[in-house]
């Protein structure tokens, strides 16, 4: 079976600050709009590689900025969510996407087990394998561990405007974002919005941290606030203190 990534092309797994002493491990699974090689565009115009559809705008941006005022671990994924979307199993349709929000994407589509099993291959598991070694290092050296991960969102999704600016989203165990949630009192935040766990999102942070027993949120951002380095900066900022403070109740 043929490799996804050809010779040259890096690494899914991206690791900033991974010698970071802060409590948090941050992860941004949607960091980038990179494709592959052997995938092309996916039969995408370059236009639609720029939209959400692709990452998270100013996700990454906002993470590393979160990473370096607290000395925090960062894990990055390389690769576009269209190529796989790391923040879903292999079992997952929409790990690979035939369509994503309402634009259709034909690389994605009649695809045979052989080409899933390369992405899964290729991109997932060298992602999560990655997280899963620095998380493992920091256990064996007796160094606490609360999972963070960094995510923005539409402001208009399927032709619906969203009013919440800022959403902390959890699965099973609401011990960080129950904490985090009332740090934004002039901020319309909301738990589990945009989205929740009935929508599949939360596969990163079960998988990493509820099985683990460590205590875990998923921040979603409104893009339309970290489209700019100055809102990047401000929301970094805006999300720093509430965090170091959750660590230490």
């Amino acid at each position: 079976m043929g490799a996804l990534l050809q010779q040259g092309e890096e690494s899914p797994f991206i690791a900033v600050n991974a010698q970071g002493r802060s409590p948090f491990v941050l992860i941004c699974e949607h960091a980038s709009n990179t494709l592959p090689k052997a995938l092309g565009t996916l039969g995408l115009p370059e236009a639609d590689l720029t939209r959400h559809i692709a990452w998270d705008i100013g996700a990454e941006k906002v993470a590393r900025l979160l990473s370096r005022l607290m000395d925090a671990p960062l894990l990055l994924q390389r690769y576009s969510r269209l190529a796989y979307d790391c923040n879903r199993p292999p079992e997952s349709p929409d790990s690979i996407p035939e369509v994503s929000e309402l634009t259709a994407i034909p690389g994605n589509k009649k695809l045979s087990a052989a080409d899933r099993l390369a992405r899964a291959r290729d991109i997932y598991r060298p992602f999560h394998d990655g997280v899963s070694a620095v998380l493992d290092k920091r256990a064996a050296e007796g160094q606490r561990s609360l999972v963070v991960s960094i995510h923005s969102f539409t402001p208009v999704y399927k032709g619906k405007p969203r009013s919440v600016e800022l959403g902390i989203l959890h699965d099973r165990d609401t011990t960080l974002s129950s904490k985090l949630i009332k740090s934004f009192p002039n901020i319309d935040a909301r738990l589990n919005e945009p989205y929740g766990p009935k929508d599949g999102v939360l596969h990163t942070l079960n998988l990493h941290g509820f099985a683990r027993g460590l205590q875990h949120a998923m921040i979603e951002i409104r893009n339309d606030l970290v489209a700019t380095e100055r809102g990047q900066d401000e929301w970094a900022q805006r999300l720093s203190v509430p965090l170091i403070q959750a660590a230490t109740k």
